[in-house]
């Protein structure tokens, strides 16, 4: 059985993850009584927190919602993983990286030493990328999208950057905000082409908000992030159909453990013997694929499509005329 005061800290932290716990649930997951749980739920409400008992067979808590609570407090895992999180943070392509290592350093000289040593173990090195996001812009365009009501922003030209772009402000239906590889990009309806459109949030550039609601649309699918996914792999307006919009196959004189960490999840991979395997896979683009089995540094038969068997004689007929004088 955990020490009284780690039991606590573990109650509190199973109360602010889910709405209502039954009785039994919580001593389960905290290996007590019910009897201990209901005495441990009376001295969390004597350091101020406000614990509601529910009515029913076996009986249940619940931290109340709007209440003042007491400081913070962290058990040992959620320390560690909120330490680890502001580490990282610069990785995010959020223009945090100055703000969360003061926030990790507050962190850290408030962590008991056991823990201090745990993170310290943990030897994080980010590498941010070139393109970072105001967090203003992103509080605006999170707001919008929280608040359901209608954005207005203009739009940076990809060159020179950061120039707002000739078209009037656009007006759309913001509906998610997403994270992908290191960038932002916002999923919305955009009212004037009558489609779903996908914006890089550091080319945001948000005008006075409008105030204006409206009723959010089912993304196709369900699923915003399976959406966006499939829209840089060129789907349909939909964002159903094939994985990629150019799909072929090919054998390659190489060793399918040599380039399984470089597939991407879609792709089909099968060994034939111990230095050949029968890759499946696609791309934006015929050459693009050509090129993408090219980059294997390994010989291949295209077994199909023509399209691709096509693409792969255009890309060596272009490599051919780079390399000559």
């Amino acid at each position: 059985m955990p020490a009284p005061s780690s039991r606590l800290l573990s109650l509190l932290s199973l109360l602010q993850v889910r709405r209502e716990w039954s009785g039994p649930d919580l001593a389960g997951r905290l290996d007590v009584s019910p009897r201990t749980v209901r005495r441990d739920v009376d001295r969390l409400r004597e350091l101020g927190y406000r614990v509601d008992a529910l009515r029913g067979p076996a009986g249940g808590y619940r931290l109340a919602a709007g209440s003042d609570l007491p400081p913070l407090l962290f058990d040992d895992d959620q320390a560690i993983a909120l330490a680890l999180a502001l580490a990282v943070a610069p990785a995010s392509g959020a223009d945090i990286a100055e703000a969360a290592a003061r926030a990790l350093t507050t962190v850290r000289q408030v962590l008991p030493s056991r823990l201090r040593h745990r993170l310290d173990a943990v030897q994080v090195v980010t590498t941010p990328g070139s393109v970072v996001v105001d967090p203003g812009v992103l509080v605006a365009v999170s707001e919008a999208v929280r608040t359901r009501t209608v954005l207005r922003f203009g739009y940076a030209s990809v060159w020179p950057p950061g120039a707002e772009d000739d078209r009037p402000p656009r007006r759309v239906e913001p509906h998610a905000l997403l994270a992908r590889d290191g960038r932002w990009y916002l999923l919305a309806w955009d009212t004037d082409a009558g489609d779903w459109r996908t914006y890089r949030v550091d080319r945001i550039l948000p005008k006075v908000p409008t105030g204006l609601p409206f009723v959010p649309r089912d993304v196709p699918g369900g699923d915003p992030a399976a959406f966006v996914a499939a829209r840089f792999r060129g789907a349909g307006p939909s964002g159903d159909g094939p994985a990629w919009p150019c799909v072929g196959t090919a054998v390659l004189q190489v060793d399918a453990r040599t380039i399984a960490p470089y597939l991407t999840e879609d792709a089909v991979l099968e060994a034939l013997h111990d230095d050949t395997c029968r890759l499946t896979t696609g791309s934006w683009s015929w050459p693009a694929l050509a090129a993408l089995f090219a980059g294997f540094d390994a010989d291949f038969v295209v077994t199909g499509p023509d399209a691709l068997r096509d693409a792969v004689q255009q890309v060596a007929d272009r490599l051919n005329a780079a390399g000559r004088p």
